[in-house]
């Protein structure tokens, strides 16, 4: 399985920069390498990345490897997908789910089509 060519990985210390100040909607995996379901998402974000380059950033974070970040919005569970848009984050959703699903979810934190 190829692994998300469009999903950047971002840190504690380029969370800020990557995430809060970009101008697209960003859609952020917390994750982590021992998570299963996390490993079933990978393809399904690496897809909605390469789909919607134009209207939103896709990016996953390591929760073990950045506590900071994974504190400060207080994810409790992997994976975590989090939608920040202006700086703030404006959806969370909880678990694995199939592509089509997600896209359905993201449609209205989504800019109108490109």
């Amino acid at each position: 399985m190829p692994k998300a060519e469009h999903v950047a990985e971002v840190t504690d210390e380029t969370f800020d920069g990557e995430v809060l100040e970009e101008a697209l909607p960003v859609l952020v995996e917390f994750t982590a390498d021992w998570c299963g379901p996390c490993r079933q998402l990978a393809p399904v974000l690496g897809a909605v990345a390469g789909e919607e380059s134009g209207r939103l950033k896709v990016v996953r974070i390591d929760v073990d490897h950045n506590p900071e970040t994974t504190a400060r919005y207080a994810v409790l569970s992997t994976p975590t997908l989090m939608v920040f848009r202006g700086g703030e984050p404006v959806k969370s959703m909880v678990g694995a789910r199939p592509k089509r699903r997600l896209l359905q979810e993201l449609e209205d934190v989504l800019p109108a089509g490109v």
